[in-house]
């Protein structure tokens, strides 16, 4: 019913259980990469409604370093390589995604797809720093590579369905 069965010996009100589960999305039954991704779309949006795509990029780097840290603490607590509930690299590479999306719903649509796509399929190089990369980078490394190739994917969908609303 929920992924990593396997206790955690991380209290949920930990910071680091908080982050890596995206405030305990990442605990959610199903499929834990798409309700991390699904949870990031709504604060990314507040996020460049708010301070633009400049924010969103700041907020990339953010929680990819506190994903980094929280990831660690999460593998050493729980005793997987990449547990299921840990969704904040699907957040950082969801957003890294939306910086190429205007403050549309199609564009971030689109976005949320390529994204899952290329985080489930994982083209090289994501693939190679998933079989090889440990430990809490490992866990976030991959999706950022993933999100790249979604990124470039959406670019280029964007500016085909959408040329003058391009970001």
């Amino acid at each position: 019913m929920f992924p990593d069965r396997q206790p955690v010996h991380l209290p949920v009100w930990h910071p680091a259980f908080l982050i890596a589960t995206w405030f305990g999305s990442g605990r959610l039954p199903g499929a834990p990469g798409t309700w991390g991704s699904l949870a990031a779309l709504p604060v990314a949006w507040l996020i460049v409604w708010w301070g633009g795509h400049a924010a969103l990029a700041v907020g990339v780097v953010v929680t990819f370093l506190a994903g980094w840290w929280a990831s660690e603490i999460y593998v050493q607590r729980s005793g997987l390589e990449d547990p299921g509930a840990i969704v904040i690299d699907e957040v950082s590479g969801q957003w890294l995604v939306l910086l190429l999306a205007g403050l549309d719903p199609l564009h971030y649509l689109i976005g949320f797809v390529l994204f899952r796509i290329a985080d489930i399929i994982k083209p090289w190089p994501a693939s190679l720093a998933d079989r090889r990369i440990k430990g809490g980078l490992g866990v976030m490394v991959d999706d950022m590579l993933a999100a790249v190739y979604a990124a470039i994917a959406l670019y280029f969908i964007v500016g085909w369905i959408d040329p003058w609303r391009m970001t």
